[in-house]
């Protein structure tokens, strides 16, 4: 049986390589862009849309294309969790999409802005944070030098198309640090995110060109509702989501330029991908995937997301890799990459560099990758990117349903699914259950998957084939 389902990363430190990097006498920038709920299929080289996407196909040409790349949940604040600390969701107890003051991110959890400016990078965040908009919890507070943009989603204000007067109890402000830019933000304001958090972004690296830095933008867009400035609006021929993603493509070759015009393009690792799928149910106003289902499930249409990672010199140009790995892992290999110290505590993350870098076909040394759904434990995919096993659950689809448009989400169903298995490497859309194929790897995994939601998911009603 394959060795990437026992439990060591459940219970193991991650082992990091000595503090040496590949740069012997320079630390490497890294520039993360986190989109919100974009499609798998949404940019070339991923998808074919039929509008044009030159600068995410540059960065690929130059980088390497990553085909099994995935999120622990498809939600917004867990998903940027994981990314920020390298750990599950049932770890670090942030499920769902947290509403403004609330509690999110506890501070017991080291964020990767906090381990690299602590070894002396300047640390700099454009976008939505999602993190905690509560005192201890702002990007300030966890490790950035510099913000600029949005606490929570951009659809948590007085204009939601269902729920105004819920979401109209806190203005949507704008922030450039710990000051408010627009205190209430309205559309002519929305329109303009992605130009003032592309600008604030270029201008970070232009002022920290002679330091190492991590450079973090995540993207409001394309989370609904839809906005774009004028420079982009009608330019796509595709719709208010075509004119968006160029706008979001824009930005990246803007960060790319940045990165150029100051010769610091091989020493800069790139990443870019999206929190999670698609939000199916707003039609038109949300992307594509391939796969099954979208946001806000544990099928691939939410939790495999597209993703480019970009380091030349290191990473060979033009690549395209099967190879799978998970948000969760950015932490450790940016750590080791920048010769830091790692954070204190367990990681559910690995080092991957080995398998980014596509220097070696080791195995990936973690076992599986949870997924969950609010504080519901429902799936494993093994690091090997064969199996997934779901347990029994609920989920959303919009199969049978009729698709919202024009911003207005349409009624999504709910489902059920029991214990089910499938072949990712034969059956990657998760359409045909082959766990009475293979009833020895199903018992396995469900063993595996039980040991897990006992530690931390006890109030879980406890898995068995039996």
């Amino acid at each position: 049986m394959v060795r990437s389902i026992c439990l060591s990363v459940f219970t193991g430190f991650v082992l990091f390589a000595s503090a040496s990097t590949l740069h012997a006498d320079q630390k490497p920038n890294f520039v993360i862009m986190f989109l919100d709920d974009s499609g798998w299929g949404d940019f070339h080289p991923f998808g074919n849309p039929k509008y044009p996407t030159p600068n995410v196909e540059k960065l690929a040409a130059g980088g390497c294309r990553y085909d099994n790349f995935y999120v622990p949940q498809a939600v917004c604040s867990a998903s940027r969790a994981a990314l920020m600390t390298g750990t599950f969701p049932g770890r670090n107890k942030v499920f769902g999409a947290h509403a403004p003051r609330r509690p999110a991110l506890d501070p017991m959890f080291t964020t990767l802005s906090e381990v690299l400016k602590a070894d002396g990078y300047a640390t700099g965040m454009f976008g939505k944070w999602h993190l905690g908009d509560v005192d201890g919890q702002r990007p300030l507070d966890r490790g950035f030098d510099e913000h600029h943009g949005i606490y929570y989603s951009n659809d948590m204000w007085r204009h939601h198309p269902e729920n105004p007067e819920f979401w109209g109890k806190w203005p949507l402000v704008y922030w450039e640090n710990d000051k408010p830019k627009v205190e209430d933000c309205a559309a002519e304001h929305q329109n303009q995110f992605t130009t003032w958090i592309t600008e604030a972004a270029v201008d970070f690296i232009n002022r920290h060109a002679d330091q190492p830095f991590l450079c973090y933008i995540p993207h409001p867009q394309p989370h609904v509702p839809l906005h774009v400035s004028n420079k982009f609006r009608g330019k796509s021929g595709q719709g208010l989501y075509g004119d968006v993603m160029m706008e979001i493509d824009w930005s990246m070759g803007q960060v790319i330029d940045s990165l150029e015009n100051n010769g610091l393009t091989d020493n800069t690792v790139i990443l870019f991908t999206s929190d999670n799928g698609p939000w199916l149910s707003y039609g038109d106003h949300a992307g594509v995937t391939p796969f099954r289902e979208g946001k806000g499930t544990s099928f691939d249409g939410g939790c495999r997301s597209a993703c480019v990672v970009r380091y030349p010199n290191q990473i060979k140009a033009g690549g395209r890799s099967t190879r799978t790995w998970c948000s969760v892992d950015v932490l450790p290999t940016f750590v080791r990459l920048a010769g830091a110290q790692p954070p204190q505590g367990t990681l559910d993350g690995r080092d991957v560099w080995p398998i980014i870098s596509g220097q070696s076909d080791e195995p990936h040394p973690g076992d599986f990758i949870e997924q969950t759904i609010g504080g519901e434990f429902q799936a494993v995919i093994t690091v090997d990117g064969k199996w997934k096993l779901h347990v029994p659950h609920k989920f959303r689809t919009m199969i049978g349903s009729t698709p919202g448009s024009g911003g207005i989400p349409g009624r999504a169903q709910q489902q059920q699914i029991g214990y089910a298995l499938f072949d990712m490497v034969n059956d990657p859309m998760e359409s045909t259950d082959v766990i009475k194929d293979h009833p020895e790897v199903a018992r396995k995994l469900v063993e595996a998957a039980e040991q897990h939601r006992q530690k931390w998911f006890p109030k879980q009603p406890a898995f068995s084939l039996n």
